[in-house]
This record gives C-alpha cells, sequence and structure tokens, in this order.
C-alpha cells in the first residue's frame, strides 16, 4: 500500500531492473499508484544498471527501458552527506559482524542520508537494522 504523499521509496537496482523488464504487473501497479517524486533511485543504482547495460550486446531495449524509467524518477547524487553516513554504517556494521557488498552499503547509506525508504527484493539490505534503514519489499 502506497505511503503518504511526502514519502520518498528510493528503488534498488533488482527492483528497477524489474521495472525495465515489464513484466512484473504488481509491482508496475504500485508504482503507478504514486506521485511524480516520490519515487527516487540512487546515483550508484544508475551507475550499476548503465554497467549491466553496457556488458550486454544489443541492449537496445534495455538501454529504451532505462530513458522511459529516468523520465519518471530522480536520480539522487551521492554526496558528501551520503559519504559520512556511509562511512559510520559500514563501520557500525562491521564491528556486529555484518557485511553487505560495496554497492549495497552504498545504497543503504543513500537511503538512510535521504530519509527514503529502499526497496528492494534483495536480502541481504533485511540485515541492516530497522531502525536505521527502513525497507520495504515490493
Amino acid at each position: 500500500m502506497p505511503g503518504a504523499v511526502n514519502q520518498r521509496y528510493m528503488l534498488d537496482t533488482n527492483v528497477v531492473s524489474h521495472i525495465m523488464q515489464g513484466r512484473d504487473a504488481p509491482l508496475l501497479a504500485r508504482l503507478g499508484a504514486l506521485v511524480v517524486g516520490q519515487v527516487v533511485i540512487s546515483s550508484v543504482t544508475l551507475a550499476e544498471l548503465e554497467y549491466g547495460i553496457h556488458r550486454k550486446a544489443g541492449a537496445a531495449g534495455l538501454r529504451n527501458a532505462l530513458t522511459q524509467l529516468l523520465q519518471r524518477v530522480d536520480v539522487l547524487p551521492w554526496d558528501e552527506k551520503v559519504a559520512t553516513v556511509y562511512g559510520e554504517l559500514c563501520a557500525t556494521l562491521e564491528s556486529q559482524g555484518i557485511n553487505l557488498s560495496d554497492f549495497d552499503m552504498m545504497i543503504a547509506a543513500h537511503a538512510i542520508a535521504t530519509g527514503a525508504t529502499l526497496v528492494s527484493r534483495d536480502k541481504a539490505f533485511q540485515q541492516v537494522p530497522q531502525h536505521r534503514l527502513q525497507l520495504q519489499v515490493w
């Protein structure tokens, strides 16, 4: 169920990939229920998507899907505030024996720093304490 209009959702790379494939009707319907500005992606997610597209031969369909998506979502820059949250988050989680991939850690820090709810189907994010990262699985 979509949240309040002021709630911002940051889509993880795996959710964006599902959107770009266009075959997940419940996910697409959920996105359609949100207003413009509520859905964002991290510049880290964009980098992962670009990497994936450049690795695949004949990725014109994926390029088109990404172009369409970028017309509907904002890409948030990874800035100093995010870098500060990232450093603290990595150190804290590492001391607790929690390890995520570098990109996942960067995306989690980005969601935390911007106050966004991270939307992901990646179980790795469930390791981050809920009081730190607001997470939803769509």
